[in-house]
């Protein structure tokens, strides 16, 4: 089991920076690709970011290129989503989850590949 906790939400003006922190425990941390996706109100979840278990290789959603980093820290279990110039349309609830990797440059995309899920963390931006 990997138990996935975010936090680093809230309520930020357009064009606002936050970061995102998921603390991972249970199983080796490092054994695992992590994903962040997002789901607004009435809207499908979807991917936004993730990152290998080497932590070398990172893929994102079109939409947030340039303007999101993903990251990863071994020695704290910890993955963070780096959000700048933040737009109206980023505002929905953002989820970590946990994929088990079968080698050091996998990165998941899909819902269905993901094992472990945190609770969400609330993003509101304000035009």
């Amino acid at each position: 089991q990997v138990q996935l906790v975010e936090s680093g939400g809230g309520l930020v003006q357009a064009g606002g920076s936050l970061r995102l922190s998921c603390a991972a425990s249970g199983r080796t941390f490092s054994s695992y690709a992590y994903g962040w996706f997002r789901q607004a109100p009435g809207k499908e979840r979807e991917f936004v970011a993730g990152i290998s278990f080497s932590g070398a290789n990172t893929k994102y959603l079109d939409s947030v290129k340039g303007r999101f980093t993903i990251s990863r820290d071994n020695a704290k279990n910890t993955v963070y989503l780096q959000m700048n110039s933040l737009k109206p349309e980023d505002t929905a609830a953002y989820y970590c989850a946990a994929d088990y990797a079968p080698d050091i440059n996998y990165i998941g995309t899909r819902l269905e590949e993901f094992d472990y899920w945190g609770q969400g963390t609330q993003v509101t931006v304000s035009s």
